[in-house]
């Protein structure tokens, strides 16, 4: 099984404990696009809408592209009352281009399933003159002894390590601002952080737990011990505790 196809085994539960980005952010992305009511956005790996919502209530026109069918029914479920957003189930690399047809390229989490001799070159085509491309995710950055310790000792266990997670691909240390620089389509790119944290119980942090693509693709009797291990954890620790996260932007413009 390819691993960005898991989130489709589970697409009403990723929607259910899967975060949005900050308001701050999509305001960013808009300013910094220059864009106008009535202006085109192309969403690529929409899930079921964790960052379209930001960009609907503004007013943009929006076709959403996501690879999961399961994925796409929920957000076309959430956004049946919006006329101006289209969702296409079709990879961005299957997706047959629409040259100079978009203002704002955005790819929130998903930027790094891409096939990268694809990515930025297909997202300069599809891009209008002075259009933009805005790449994102969000990076848990801060978790508290106790319970931190708890966790490296569960994941060493029952997962074999307990390295960064998979989302440390959106930090500034990450690949992403050499990856603009390389394609050579792109000017020089901006970044910015926008701190939030996540209050979660047991139930929650599990819930987003099993969205985690490197968790769908354990053995099934190998992820619950996994999990109960984790939930046994938290309730030790008194049943809720803080995240602490980044959602890293990145954001260039298309040279022309």
């Amino acid at each position: 099984m390819e691993q960005r196809s898991t989130f489709d085994k589970v697409a009403d539960l990723y929607d259910r404990a899967r975060p949005g980005y900050p308001d701050a952010l999509v305001d960013d992305v808009v300013t910094a696009a220059r864009l106008a009511p009535g202006d085109a956005i192309l969403e690529v790996g929409c899930g079921t809408g964790q960052a379209t919502t930001g960009f609907a209530r503004r007013g943009f026109r929006i076709l959403a592209l996501d690879p999961g069918p399961e994925l796409v029914r929920v957000a076309r479920q959430h956004f049946a009352g919006f006329r101006d957003i289209e969702f296409m189930t079709t990879t961005f690399e299957a997706w047959p281009p629409q040259p100079a047809a978009f203002r704002l390229l955005v790819a929130a989490q998903s930027w790094h399933w891409i096939a990268r001799d694809v990515a930025f070159a297909k997202a300069a085509e599809v891009l209008e003159p002075g259009g933009t491309l805005a790449v994102f995710g969000n990076v848990p950055v801060g978790l508290e002894p106790p319970l931190r310790d708890d966790f490296v000792r569960i994941y060493r266990h029952h997962f074999g390590v307990s390295g960064p997670p998979p989302e440390a691909w959106y930090l500034p240390s990450g690949p992403l601002i050499g990856m603009f620089d390389e394609s050579r389509r792109f000017a020089p790119v901006v970044h910015r952080s926008y701190p939030w944290s996540w209050k979660h119980t047991a139930t929650s942090f599990i819930d987003f737990s099993r969205t985690r693509s490197d968790h769908q693709l354990l053995p099934p009797q190998q992820r619950e011990a996994l999990l109960a291990a984790l939930a046994e954890a938290i309730a030790a620790q008194g049943g809720e505790f803080e995240l602490r996260y980044e959602a890293h932007l990145y954001l260039a413009r298309r040279k022309d």
